[in-house]
């Protein structure tokens, strides 16, 4: 990440998710966005999730690694996959909307980690500070670096992702997977 956002460029972001999910409760998921009004920065490339949360509990969460859009137009995609498209929730309600708090983390581009053993993976993790990718093959996986909070321990958090990549929770324990981290810039309403 090259440079962070400004406070306004955070709102604006904040706004077009939030519209975003608005207009496609309302059935217009398209609806175009006034990209004169927007900062060079925000139509750079960028790599963002947007977690949705009702009553401090997860509600949808959807981004990507890799950024392929304009930053502002990734926001608003995740924003709407969030929202209606996270299987693990049933889509949010027009009358949700007004209950759910809005979170965006920009990502930097994944790094490899390489370690050794599994010993080694444990001590190279940076809680709090890395986002993880675990891969195995085409399975892939990857907590965001706040689900540190949820949990703190290296070894839980590894269990924890691998069961999410859907694969026995000690596989990275087994086998050596290939690992990446990330940091992000999180905002939120």
């Amino acid at each position: 990440m090259d440079m962070k956002l400004s406070n306004e460029e955070k709102d604006i972001l904040l706004k077009i998710a939030r519209t975003a999910i608005q207009n496609a409760l309302e059935g217009y998921p398209n609806k175009p966005i006034q990209v004169g009004e927007l900062t060079e920065h925000l139509k750079e490339p960028g790599a963002t999730f947007v977690t949705l949360t009702k009553n401090g509990e997860l509600r949808g969460c959807i981004g990507t690694l890799e950024p392929y859009l304009p930053l502002y137009e990734d926001v608003r995609e995740h924003a709407i996959a969030a929202a209606l498209n996270d299987y693990r929730f049933p889509p949010v309600q027009p009358s949700e909307l007004p209950l759910i708090n809005i979170e965006i983390s920009r990502l930097t581009p994944p790094q490899p980690l390489s370690y050794e053993n599994p010993d080694e993976l444990v001590h190279k993790l940076r809680p709090n500070i890395d986002g993880v990718v675990l891969q195995d093959g085409m399975q892939k996986a990857t907590f965001l670096p706040q689900v540190w909070e949820k949990l703190p321990f290296p070894e839980e958090f590894l269990n924890h992702l691998c069961i999410k990549m859907g694969s026995p929770m000690d596989l990275w324990r087994r086998k050596k997977l290939q690992v990446f981290t990330y940091q992000v810039e999180e905002f939120h309403e």
